[in-house]
């Protein structure tokens, strides 16, 4: 499984939840997460997204820790089976 078929699934499965996963792009600032989760009624959090068995750069893993220390939820996404579990901890968060 390619990392884009992973995040392409995961974009589908947050609109049928009715919210929306944009990329998300920071030019002047990288390390940041791939995309956005953005769930009704205000839910939101950060997930990178990887091909299976790939883990967060160093860069990225720093990047991580400086948005939890804001209070923001920051996932690793490497299976289409995390997915469920993944928007379902948002979406109840």
């Amino acid at each position: 499984m390619r990392e884009k078929e992973i995040e392409k699934k995961l974009t589908q499965a947050v609109k049928h939840m009715g919210g929306i996963c944009p990329k998300f792009v920071s030019p002047s600032f990288d390390g940041m997460p791939d995309r956005i989760v953005l769930l009704p009624k205000g839910h939101m959090a950060f997930v990178e997204v990887k091909a299976p068995g790939e883990k967060p750069r160093p860069l990225q893993m720093a990047r991580h820790r400086l948005l939890r220390r804001l209070g923001f939820r920051v996932y690793v996404l490497d299976s289409i089976g995390q997915i469920g579990v993944i928007l379902d901890e948002i979406h109840t968060a």
